[in-house]
């Protein structure tokens, strides 16, 4: 028998994680596991991605009261949950994201101890996993939430959690090291993957579209538009390195990407003179393919775990510009130098989150440097390419499973009844 693998998230919103969750439900040994994707509703004003599941063959199990924010609801929603594990009984319950990763684990705690109406005198033997995409611990509520949520995160990681993934090693830093979450020797980084296959480009239609010729540097940020992601501070950026007389090429901005900011950022982008300078393209399904014609790849988030969109816009060539957030360095390379406030990297430039001016003076140094650029666009594609893959994820993930406690015994049981027949 295979083993069953529930995978739990709170919707499927544009971004790297409802991809991640894609990839894992579609791509693992389908002769080892057997994996049901479980997810909530996507809230309007936020893409759903929905559309990338079904063309990956993917139909998750949808639980309407499942979304990003929390209230009574939740209630309904851990008892679905436990509802669905009593049916499918699974092996391994691995939760993403915050909301996902509280609801979840509540359910399997009852799961593992609980028949309706009744104590088990024997625990089911079940392992639950979970990944942080990033975390809520700062930059998201207010300072009493987050204690709150911080304080359910370390008890729901020492009494409900086997296993703890990061997606990078400063992420693993922060979550564990500074924020005292998980246990010592549960915590693995497994870094986020990309599906190269899926990553043909051709330059040339988005600049066409924009009306911006090949000879102007193409700047764009990719990403929800909502608080957390900072886009007034690129805007801030951009007004700042077109008024800055040293700059003798004035680069184009582009902002792919929808959600309930936007109409505040348009309002933000004409009241400082942007028109012209910069486009909002909104919600794009090909948002990969338009890489191809940036320049440099903006990140001016808050907080991050590790950004997919960063890892696209390495594959294509780009150079990045970014904050220091959650696992960007982790993508940057060495560190080869640094000026004022900001510091080179071998992919790409950083400036400290929340700093307009120094983010400004990242992308006028590489604006100003278009053969530095291309050289850290290079060596960025040629990481990626090695280490990120989705491949090497599946197969990180397939090993975690395989580690479990009892695991390997039901894998090597699979294997013998797959030589006898």
């Amino acid at each position: 028998m295979a083993i069953r693998v529930l995978r739990i998230i709170d919707r499927l919103n544009i971004g790297g994680p409802a991809k991640h969750v894609v990839w894992l439900s579609a791509g693992l040994n389908r002769g080892e596991f057997e994996t049901l994707l479980v997810t909530g509703t996507v809230p309007p004003g936020e893409g759903d991605m929905g559309y990338f599941a079904r063309e990956a063959g993917v139909e998750p199990v949808v639980i309407p009261e499942m979304s990003r924010e929390i209230g009574w609801r939740d209630i309904f929603v851990i008892w679905k949950l436990f509802g669905l594990m009593l049916r499918f009984r699974p092996d391994i319950v691995h939760t993403h994201k915050a909301k996902a990763g509280a609801a979840g684990r509540i359910a399997a705690l009852l799961y593992k101890w609980l028949t309706p109406g009744a104590l088990l005198l024997r625990p089911r033997r079940v392992h639950v996993v979970h990944t942080f995409h990033g975390h809520t611990f700062h930059s998201y509520f207010s300072p009493f939430k987050t204690r709150l949520f911080l304080a359910i995160e370390r008890v729901l990681a020492r009494i409900a959690t086997d296993r703890i993934i990061t997606i990078s090693e400063q992420q693993r830093r922060e979550i564990h090291g500074h924020f005292g979450v998980g246990r010592k020797g549960r915590v693995d980084v497994i870094a986020l993957g990309l599906n190269f296959d899926d990553a043909l480009q051709t330059p040339g239609g988005l600049r066409s579209e924009l009306g911006v010729g090949h000879d102007r540097p193409l700047i764009g940020i990719v990403g929800r538009l909502v608080e957390v992601k900072n886009h007034a501070l690129f805007l801030e950026a951009a007004h700042k390195l077109i008024n800055n007389e040293a700059v003798s090429e004035f680069p184009h901005f582009v902002i792919i990407g929808d959600g309930n900011l936007r109409a505040d950022l348009e309002a933000q982008s004409c009241g400082l003179g942007l028109d012209g300078r910069v486009s909002f393209t909104g919600f794009r399904r090909d948002a990969q393919s338009l890489y191809a014609d940036l320049d440099i790849v903006a990140l001016t988030s808050l907080n991050e775990g590790t950004p997919l969109t960063l890892i696209e816009g390495m594959s294509a060539g780009c150079a990045v510009a970014a904050t220091e957030v959650g696992g960007v360095v982790d993508l940057l390379g060495a560190r080869v130098g640094s000026f004022g406030r900001v510091r080179v990297w071998e992919h790409g430039a950083t400036a400290p989150s929340g700093d307009a001016e120094a983010f400004s003076e990242a992308l006028k140094y590489l604006v100003a440097n278009p053969a530095m650029r291309r050289e850290m666009g290079k060596r960025g594609q040629a990481f990626v390419h090695l280490k990120l893959s989705k491949r090497r994820l599946i197969g990180d993930i397939e090993g975690l499973y395989r580690e479990l406690p009892g695991a390997e015994k039901t894998v090597s049981g699979m294997k013998r009844k797959l030589r006898k027949s």
